[in-house]
């Protein structure tokens, strides 16, 4: 197999092995959600379904966003990003079912699955922040929107 060198100029910026390691872990955990997502979204069933269905497909809007965001921010810091599914598959996420799941066994396994992104995320913030600030943006700005997500979808297994 044929591989690329650096050239000879590379970003004024380049990540040290701590941040290119905490990028990596959160492109893992946000690549994996979008595909846990998508499991969930194709054998959801029950009462609710179409807006448990369309609200899943918002999360996986904002995991596909991120792990692009991700990526291309570990190139523009001269660090190779790495989602090919065995590495993906290390990922901190419960496992999906395989199975047809019914809406409050969906949102709760949902809820889960971005809880674990959003420790992740929690968890690598500090090291992204020392390292690299405008990284640390990126980071920030994801957890936000999951966190929202969960909560948006947590309320749908309250009852009075």
């Amino acid at each position: 197999m044929n591989t690329v060198s650096a050239p000879s100029t590379l970003p004024t910026f380049t990540a040290t092995p701590e941040l290119t390691d905490a990028l990596q872990r959160a492109l893992v955990d946000v690549t994996a959600l979008s595909l846990v997502t998508k499991q969930i979204h194709w054998n959801v069933v029950g009462p609710n379904f179409r807006d448990i269905h369309l609200g899943l497909d918002e999360v996986v809007a904002i995991a596909r966003d991120a792990s692009d965001t991700i990526a291309e921010r570990m190139r523009a810091v001269n660090a190779v990003p790495d989602a090919r599914p065995d590495t993906v598959s290390d990922s901190t996420l419960p496992t999906a079912p395989a199975e047809l799941t019914i809406v409050a066994d969906a949102v709760t396994y949902e809820v889960a699955a971005i809880n674990a992104v959003v420790t992740t995320l929690r968890g690598i913030h500090k090291v992204v922040d020392e390292t690299d600030a405008m990284s640390s943006g990126i980071i920030e700005d994801v957890t936000l929107k999951l966190e929202q997500q969960a909560w948006f979808l947590s309320a749908q297994n309250y009852t009075a």
